[in-house]
Formats: C-alpha cells, structure tokens, sequence
C-alpha cells in the first residue's frame, strides 16, 4: 500500500515538474517578460510630467500581455496602473491612467512593438516599444497630445531587474 501511494506521490511531483518545465521557456523565452524598472536619468519628457518612480511587470502567455505598473507621480502620489492585451492590433482597456483608457499592440519583430492609446476612442499617443539585443533594456516612445492639446513626447528608458 505504502508503495503504491509513493508511486502515485511521485508521479504527481513528476506531472507538476513536466508541467512547470515546460511553462518556464516560453515565459523566460520572450525578452519583454519580467521587471522593469524606470530609468529617469536616460528618460525625456516633453510637456508631459516626469513621474518620480515607476516599475512595471509583464508576463507574457502567447500572444497575450499582462502589464502592472507602480510608482509615485510627478506630485508625490501613488499610482497603480495597467492592462492585460492581446498583440493583435485590437483595442484592450487600460486602467488606472487619467491620460488613455484603451490600449493596442502590435507587434513588429521579436524586440520591437508599435502601440496606441485611446481616450474615449480618440487616439491619443501612439509608439513604440524596443527591448535591446541583449534583454537588458526596454525603450518606450510615444508622441501624442497631453490633456492640455499641445504636443507631447515621452522616452521611457527601462532597465531589466
């Protein structure tokens, strides 16, 4: 009795084992996974606020994109923000952002992906994402109109944690 229920414990430990190895590439394989920390000495802001801080984390599933982004903004307050999209040049919402309200990805290669956000259907940025050859850093561009209507133009330079 006791062997059988050893075997069927092993077989179980092995079953999640499979299953955990199998998961773990095709996280660990796309180079935009992980944390991302912002670097405010290598990132411009122009007529748009500088945020004192901010993190972001993006796990990826096939073609979809979970991001959670943390931080203090240029007031001193936190912020919590995000989205969860496909890379399918679809609309998903975005939440927690006073500035777009929906969010479309599409990807270009591996490293690179165009982006646009809406607010209340009217595009409002768009840019692109570009993650360096070495996995290291995430380069984030977007121009747009700020909520004032002038121009905007934002560089967010990420390091990988």
């Amino acid at each position: 009795m006791f062997s059988s229920l050893r075997a069927a414990t092993l077989a179980l430990i092995l079953a999640v084992a499979a299953i955990a190895i199998i998961s773990l590439p095709a996280q660990a394989s796309d180079p935009e996974a992980g944390t991302w920390e912002l670097n405010l000495a290598k990132s411009t802001f122009t007529n748009s606020p500088a945020p004192k801080s901010q993190t972001r984390t993006y796990e990826v599933t096939g073609q979809q994109v979970k991001m959670t982004g943390k931080g203090i903004d240029a007031q001193g307050k936190p912020t919590l923000f995000g989205f969860t999209a496909k890379t399918d040049g679809k609309d998903y919402p975005y939440t927690g952002s006073g500035f777009q309200d929906t969010i479309s990805l599409t990807p270009v290669d591996a490293l690179t992906a165009n982006w646009t956000g809406k607010k209340a259907g009217k595009v409002v940025i768009t840019g692109t994402r570009v993650i360096s050859k070495d996995g290291k850093v995430m380069t984030i561009s977007g121009k747009g109109t700020n909520p004032q209507g002038e121009p905007m133009e934002v560089v967010l330079v990420f390091d990988k944690r």
